[in-house]
């Protein structure tokens, strides 16, 4: 079936669907597109709990390790917006498939990997591959489902299918690392990369948005992502060359320099990745910068966490896996309590009390010893960091998309998205410097946990930021004026009659503005 629709903008979106609006086979469609977003979520997550085993294979120096993690978030954060516009042109399926087939070599790569260069840059590709699949999925959701309920629902099992990626790696990845061996943890993506290569062509819809000149922008993308790699670079590297050296300088600068040349590209750009209208918006940068500064918390403590649990309490990746699972559960269940309260008290309560559990949490990590145990030194901590980062993260997603038109919400979605990815690395890179810069004495393990306590410090320093930036850019929910009894009962005049000889009805007075959840 074909829909055209054609736009005010000289767009014209075909669709094209092997299934009608009422075949129960978009239910078999939605949940292949879940497989896809699970998998791009849980190799974000997994490779946390191999990252020992991965350096000492591989040779990886302290800060070296972490770019196998951040090689990943920063292509995938910096190329997603890029990936959804090819998609729209080229058609969503296709698009898909393509970025399904890259993942799944590029996963085999990953495994057999003989060096830490050649891992790097497999991770690098896969950032790549991902950042076409998870905004194609997304947008072959929306043409799959009509707007309402059944979208809704739709999209929450979408959200739900990361959530649940988060905390499979945890449960998985200790098993195939210390069963198999770290490379599995790759290979695992193989067979799921079949299946959706296989079903796709018969479950999944074609669609794309027709215009009459194609405009991909990638020289915005490639800016962009240049600064982002520039920046976090200069993070890691540092502690060795030292913070006000000419080299770490010179990277912000330019990080800095290639960052206003991406404003200015986007403000000349017939079709620019993120249209600058969007950026007077004081919630969507808001609620972005609070994203940005909770997936560096997040992603910044697992990261911290999995070397502390591994390299100086010797847990096996198996045993510290299953013991940590109480922080995405915690995740799950802060994240639909979040949701029910920003529809009371708005965005901006719900983001502050979920940035300060997550501090609280950091500091309480922050406090562990060299002869710590689960129980006592680190359960506490996780059981408020897990709700504090579900919390936050649907009331930063809420704020930053509030107010958001029809056409720019593709463009909200996937800065939002891709936020979160970047904040995770960065986040990744401050702590791996701040533990190195802070890892110093005779006794190894007694350095080591110097390092980590500085770099749960940190996440709390970012907590704090983040709350900041709630309080500050976030509105408040906007309270309803109290009525003054003298308008109440004002008594009118009687109308006069009409033509018809009737007396006309007075007009009613319009009724105060009810309260939404963020305010104007």
């Amino acid at each position: 079936m074909k829909a055209p629709f054609s736009g005010a903008d000289n767009t014209r979106t075909t669709l094209e669907f092997p299934m009608t609006a009422s075949d129960a086979r978009r239910w078999y469609a939605l949940a292949l597109l879940c497989l896809a977003g699970f998998m791009v979520i849980l190799d974000a997550q997994i490779v946390v709990l191999a990252l020992p085993s991965i350096a000492s294979d591989l040779g990886f120096s302290a800060s070296g390790a972490q770019w196998v993690i951040s090689a990943y978030l920063l292509s995938f954060g910096g190329l997603l917006l890029l990936g959804g516009r090819i998609a729209d042109l080229l058609g969503r399926r296709r698009v898909f498939v393509t970025g399904t087939l890259l993942f799944g070599l590029s996963s085999l790569l990953c495994g057999f990997a003989w060096a830490a260069g050649v891992l790097v840059a497999a991770r690098a590709v896969q950032g790549v591959s991902a950042a076409v699949m998870a905004p194609s999925a997304l947008s072959i959701l929306l043409n799959t489902f009509d707007e309402g309920p059944e979208r809704n629902k739709a999209l929450a099992i979408w959200s739900g299918s990361g959530g649940f990626g988060a905390t499979a790696a945890l449960l998985v990845g200790g098993p195939l690392t210390d069963g198999l061996g770290w490379q599995w943890v790759f290979f695992l993506n193989v067979p799921v990369a079949l299946l959706l290569l296989a079903l796709s062509p018969v479950l999944l819809g074609e669609s794309r948005t027709r215009t009459r000149a194609r405009s991909y922008d990638p020289v915005g993308a490639l800016t962009i992502t240049a600064a982002l790699v520039a920046c976090v670079y200069a993070v890691v590297e540092a502690p060795g060359a030292g913070w006000l050296s000419a080299r770490t300088l010179g990277l912000l600068a330019g990080a800095v320099l290639l960052a206003l040349l991406f404003v200015r590209i986007e403000a000349r750009s017939v079709a620019p990745l993120v249209p600058l209208r969007l950026m007077r918006s004081r919630s969507l940068i808001g609620g972005n910068l609070v994203v940005i500064l909770l997936g560096a918390c997040a992603f910044g403590m697992s990261y911290t966490l999995s070397q502390y649990g591994q390299a100086v309490l010797g847990y096996s990746p198996l045993v510290f896996g299953l013991a940590n699972v109480v922080m995405p559960a915690g995740a799950v269940v802060g994240s639909y309590a979040g949701q029910a309260l920003v529809t009371r008290v708005g965005a901006r309560p719900v983001a502050m009390g979920g940035l300060a559990l997550v501090g609280a949490g950091s500091l309480l990590l922050a406090g562990v010893p060299v002869d710590g145990g689960f129980v006592r030194d680190l359960l506490p901590g996780l059981i408020l960091f897990g709700p504090g980062l579900g919390a936050c993260a649907v009331a930063g997603a809420i704020a930053a998309l509030t107010g958001v038109g029809e056409r720019e919400s593709g463009v909200a979605s996937g800065i939002n998205t891709a936020a979160f990815q970047i904040g995770g690395a960065f986040g990744v890179a401050v702590v791996t410097s701040v533990a190195v810069s802070y890892a110093t004495g005779p006794e190894p393990l007694a350095a080591l946990t110097a390092g980590h306590r500085a770099a749960f410090t940190a996440c709390a320093v970012l907590a704090a930021a983040g709350l900041a930036c709630a309080l500050v850019l976030l509105r408040g929910p906007r309270r309803r004026r109290p009525e003054r009894p003298e308008t109440a009962v004002t008594p009118t005049a009687p109308a006069p009659p009409s033509r018809s000889g009737r007396t006309a009805r007075p007009s009613p007075r319009p009724a105060p503005a009810s309260p939404t959840a963020d305010g104007p």
